[in-house]
């Protein structure tokens, strides 16, 4: 028995002649602590289905196997891919997809494994590769997955952007797509030295419980994310401006909206939270409706 996640990691890369594949963004977790911590957070347990993204060699795979229902790693490393049925040969509730997550038919998925009698819930858990985190993450919260939650660990500047209030100089417009699907909560931060190789920035797990209900009431959800998406194409700018150079409406009607909810003409997209945005959006709504 291998005494640690460290000798565990380098007796695996040796055995295979593996080197972390830079492109793919692969830096190998080796801290125990940390590889406990998302387990514990994601609470694991008989009744999951866990989607794992990324999995790499295994080590946080060996882990929620051990408590899981059953564990679905999706890998686009077909060297990774190897070793993983290597390891978990003999476990019989382990299932691996060779593919690019982004492609992957997740609700499909979701539908065929939770017709298993013992799956009642469905968990995604992953290490994220940093270059293609927020593709991931939009793709999870869009498109409206039958799962309670999302636990991740991000690099630490895209963790504060995820999770930040909305309003506030963190956000952005990932952070109020996120706080609309989700309630998310900053676990631990990871520091570099808690990967092979290490990389140059820190690390951040994070948690994102998806919510039953959106916290604000919105009549066009494709015109709200509009709107914020809009908003923070041109961030230095005012929201008026923003909204005008974008044509997402014209400039005097959005300004007597903003006048009409008693919100500052000056007013940046920033500065606004999700509630302000929604009843922009549904104000927005109205005008075009008439203008049918």
């Amino acid at each position: 028995m291998l005494e640690n996640v460290y000798n565990e990691t380098k007796y695996i890369m040796d055995k295979y002649h593996i080197v972390a594949n830079k492109s793919l963004g692969q830096n190998f977790l080796i801290d125990d602590e940390v590889i406990n911590k998302i387990v514990e957070t994601a609470s694991v347990s008989k009744e999951d289905l866990i989607i794992e993204i990324g999995p790499g060699l295994g080590t946080l795979t060996s882990r929620i196997l051990e408590k899981a229902g059953k564990v679905i790693a999706i890998e686009l490393d077909k060297k990774m891919v190897t070793i993983l049925k290597d390891r978990f040969s003999l476990y019989n509730n382990f299932e691996i997809i060779n593919e690019d997550i982004l492609k992957v038919e997740l609700n499909k998925l979701i539908e065929e494994n939770t017709k298993l009698d013992y799956i009642k819930n469905v968990k995604v858990v992953a290490n994220l590769p940093y270059y293609i985190t927020t593709p991931i993450i939009m793709k999870l919260v869009e498109d409206k997955l039958d799962i309670e939650s999302i636990t991740v660990m991000v690099q630490k500047e895209v963790a504060k952007r995820l999770t930040a209030e909305p309003g506030t100089q963190l956000s952005g417009a990932i952070t109020y797509t996120v706080n609309y699907y989700c309630i998310p909560q900053e676990i631990i931060v990871v520091p570099n030295s808690s990967f092979i190789p290490a990389p140059d920035v820190e690390s951040e797990v994070i948690k994102l419980t998806i919510r039953k209900e959106p916290p604000v009431n919105v009549e066009n959800v494709e015109n709200f994310f509009k709107l914020i998406k809009v908003s923070f194409m041109q961030r230095r700018k005012t929201l008026i401006n923003g909204v005008a150079n974008s044509n997402f409406m014209g400039k005097e009607n959005f300004k007597n909206i903003l006048g009409k909810l008693g919100i500052d003409e000056k007013i940046r997209g920033e500065d606004l939270t999700l509630d302000d945005f929604a009843k922009i959006s549904n104000e927005c709504i109205k005008i075009v409706e008439k203008q049918k």
